[in-house]
Formats: C-alpha cells, sequence, structure tokens
C-alpha cells in the first residue's frame, strides 16, 4: 500500500473521468480495483469507496452544471428532491445492515450487482430510453413513488458502497420522463444526500479513522476522482455516451469477475478443508 499513491491517484483519476462523463459517482468501477488488487476485506473498501464517491460527485455536479443548461432540470425538482430524501433514508438503514452480513453474502450480493449494472451500461449503449412518465403525472403520486424508489436505491447504496446512479438515471429517464443528459445531473443531486448519509454513518462508526490508510489511499484517489469529474463533467456535453457505457459496462464485469471470482474460490477452498477436518 505504500508504494501506490500514484497508481491509486491515477485509478482515481480515470474511474472519476468516466463518472463525470456519464454522470455517476464511479463506486461500481473503484470496487473491483479495492477488493481485487489492493485487496482490502470489502466492509473496509465500502466506507472508503463511499467517501471517494462522494468527493467525485460532489466535484463533478458543478461542472455539469455549468457546461450543461440547469433549464432542463427545473421540471423535474419535486422528484429530484422525493428520491433523495428517500434514497437518504434508505442510506441510513442500509449502512446499519451492512453491519448484521456475512462476509459471504456482503461479498455474493456486491458481485451480483456489479455484474447486473455492467449488463446494464451495455445495455444502454446500444438501446436508447427514451424518456416515459410510467409514474403517474400528479404531484402527490409521484413524490411517494419518488420516496419509495428513493429508499430502495439508497438502501442498496448503504448496504453495497455505491452511489446509485446507474439505478437513479433509468429511474428518472423511464419513471419521470427526464431526458438523459439532464438525467445524469439529476442522478448526481440524487447520490449527494444518499452517498454523504453513508459517510457520516461509517464515519461515526469509526471505519475512516485509519491515518495511515487515509494519506496512502484515500487522499491520493481522492485528488485524482476530484480532477477527473471535473474534466469528465466539463467535456460530457460532447461526450459519445452510448460507446463511453459500452466501454464502461466491458470494464466493470471484467474487474469484477476477476475481483471476486479469486473470492469465491479462497471461500470454496476453505469449506473444503474445514470439511475435511
Amino acid at each position: 500500500m505504500k508504494n501506490r499513491p500514484l497508481v491509486n491517484a491515477f485509478v482515481g483519476f480515470i474511474v472519476g473521468l468516466g463518472g463525470g462523463l456519464v454522470g455517476l459517482g464511479g463506486a461500481e468501477l473503484r470496487l473491483p480495483y479495492l477488493v481485487g488488487s489492493l485487496k482490502l476485506p470489502l466492509k473496509r473498501a465500502i466506507p472508503i469507496n463511499v467517501t471517494i464517491s462522494l468527493l467525485t460527485i460532489l466535484a463533478a455536479l458543478p461542472a455539469r452544471l455549468y457546461v450543461l443548461s440547469v433549464a432542463g432540470l427545473r421540471p423535474f425538482v419535486y422528484e429530484t428532491a422525493a428520491l433523495g430524501f428517500g434514497a437518504a433514508v434508505g442510506s441510513y438503514s442500509g449502512v446499519s445492515w451492512l453491519r448484521h452480513v456475512s462476509h459471504n453474502a456482503l461479498a455474493r450480493s456486491v458481485f451480483v450487482l456489479l455484474l447486473s449494472l455492467g449488463a446494464v451500461m451495455l445495455a444502454e449503449s446500444f438501446v436508447t430510453f427514451t424518456p416515459r412518465n410510467l409514474i403517474s403525472q400528479m404531484l402527490i403520486p409521484r413524490l411517494l413513488s419518488g420516496l419509495c424508489l428513493g429508499f430502495v436505491i439508497g438502501a442498496i447504496s448503504g448496504l453495497l458502497g455505491v452511489a446509485g446512479g446507474e439505478m437513479i438515471i433509468p429511474t428518472l429517464i423511464l419513471g419521470f420522463g427526464a431526458p438523459i443528459k439532464a438525467a445524469g445531473s439529476l442522478s448526481q443531486m440524487v447520490s449527494i444526500p444518499t452517498v454523504l448519509t453513508g459517510f457520516i454513518r461509517h464515519y461515526r462508526a469509526g471505519a475512516l479513522r485509519d491515518g495511515k490508510l487515509t494519506r496512502n489511499l484515500i487522499v491520493p484517489m481522492g485528488l485524482g476522482a476530484i480532477v477527473g469529474a471535473i474534466l469528465g463533467a466539463a467535456l460530457s456535453f460532447w461526450a459519445p455516451s452510448g460507446l463511453l457505457k459500452a466501454l464502461l459496462g466491458i470494464i466493470l464485469i471484467g474487474s469484477s469477475l476477476k475481483a471476486f471470482a479469486r473470492h469465491e474460490t479462497v471461500t470454496n477452498e476453505k469449506q473444503l478443508a474445514t470439511r475435511a477436518l
């Protein structure tokens, strides 16, 4: 770990760049690196990932709002607020559940989630989602739907340590009729209270107070993520989002298989050794 701050900063930059371009926090892409390459325990990697995701989103959102039209976001202010509030409550609950989930169950859940998100990214690169209003256009049902959907997304975010952008963006496009570029910015608005809630809970629990880990991993990766996120957000207007999502989806699936297939192999070997005894 001591010799990897520059590598960590570079990984943070690349993931932040991709996240800024498409409106994600990048947690999905970062988690396989933390678990697979750095071999951090999953319950230790999740708080670190949440922290860097928060820095990425906070850096990317102002740049996206500057580059893209803010006017396109105004019709979805109430729905975004409902999603954000529901997601914050869900994230609070998800972090609580994290403490009671076994390591094996958590690893398998993260693996399934990452593969699913990678498949969604690939699908989005070939199929263009047309904005739809599948949820009633009456305000109260839209707000209640936003709260419920936000809670589910936030619970997954808090439990598995992701910002939830790949779930929030389709919800905004298909459920509330947001255009895809606007959905990327609105998604980051929802992700901020979601990830911030998770960060505060992890910090209060003492999960982020390792000074050496902070210096060698969180700070360099966080700084790289900030620079990458700002650059990605600034280029988001010109980004070929379909091609980019296909590339990110392939990387996510490949890195997840590499990181978590090893975990399954080690777990199975331990179980066989235990039975032999």
